[in-house]
């Protein structure tokens, strides 16, 4: 096992730190895309109310 001389620490060690800080900042990121995908609540567009023609597309299912 080789040691830094000066910490007196394995290599490991940091490399353990290393992957432990990248899995905190990967949960962090989920948490906060969950956080905003459920307390945002996107505004309404216009769009067709009734069954388009000519290539329009409207809402499947319109919540406005």
């Amino acid at each position: 096992m080789t040691v830094d001389a000066v910490n007196k620490r394995p290599r490991w060690t940091y490399a353990w730190l290393l992957v432990l800080a990248g899995l905190l900042l990967v949960a962090v990121a989920n948490a906060h895309l969950v956080y905003v995908a459920v307390t945002s609540q996107p505004d309404c567009v216009p769009h067709l109310k009734e069954a388009g023609a000519a290539g329009n597309y409207r809402a499947a299912k319109s919540a406005c």
